[in-house]
């Protein structure tokens, strides 16, 4: 049982705009404190950023709970929310894995267009770095924490619980986690692919997770496969050393 104060507002209700504040104070400072410590007065890369910024966010996260406004996970939504994450890992990794180069035009097109910046071939560049070889093993499993269980969260409850449905109605509360809006998918989807260095595998990423939570009407469901994924991207990017996906 739910205690009395812990119990799942109405749809409706919130306390002006601490709803907003609470899903989107966390990723926005994930970016803000990204962008600061890429600055030169911070020196060369060094994983400790990465850390700090998992942590900063992590408290935040904590803080702001946006998860206050819905109900707990569902256990029937589980096997349907793995599927979906161990799906996106397949289109996140496929186009890029060894066998594709079997398809040399047809994978030399992929990483020049679908991947950011376009016409130019990824480099691992400083990813590589993470590699426990280079960061130690602390911080390489700070790196797959932070990945899989802090800003998946994170994410989720940004762009699938609070900006797709935003865009629906600006009382977002009050719109359903199951409500389908063609303008809204189309701006969520490109935003969050933008946002990621593999702009056509995050576009189909995030139409992915909000295909669980609108299935589902459980926006835990979505965050259990955005978990998944990055837990399970973490993992084949230490096991194969392929730190261009990190």
């Amino acid at each position: 049982m739910t205690a009395p104060e812990e119990q799942l507002p109405s749809q409706g209700q919130g306390a002006g705009r601490l709803p907003v504040w609470a899903h989107a104070t966390p990723f926005v400072a994930w970016l803000a404190i990204m962008s600061l410590l890429g600055l030169e007065i911070f020196g060369d890369f060094h994983p400790w950023k990465y850390a700090l910024r998992t942590g900063i966010c992590l408290v935040l996260l904590f803080a702001f709970r946006p998860w206050r406004w819905y109900e707990r996970l569902k256990l029937k939504n589980l096997p349907l929310a793995v599927g979906a994450g161990v799906a996106v890992l397949v289109i996140w990794v496929a186009p890029e894995v060894h066998w594709s180069s079997d398809m040399p035009v047809w994978q030399e097109f992929y990483l020049r267009f679908c991947v950011l910046p376009l016409g130019r071939l990824p480099q691992t560049g400083e990813s590589i770095l993470y590699a426990p070889k280079y960061a130690g093993w602390v911080y390489t499993l700070v790196r797959l924490a932070g990945s899989a269980f802090v800003i998946a969260v994170i994410e989720e409850f940004f762009w699938r619980g609070f900006l797709y449905r935003w865009v629906i109605g600006r009382d977002f509360l009050k719109v359903s986690l199951g409500k389908f809006d063609w303008e809204a998918l189309a701006f969520m989807g490109i935003l969050f692919g933008v946002e990621h260095n593999r702009w056509l595998a995050g576009v189909l990423a995030g139409l992915v997770y909000l295909g669980v939570m609108l299935k589902t009407r459980d926006i835990w469901a979505a965050v259990v496969a955005h978990v998944v994924t990055n837990f399970l991207l973490g993992i084949y990017v230490v096991c194969v050393g392929d730190y261009v996906f990190w």
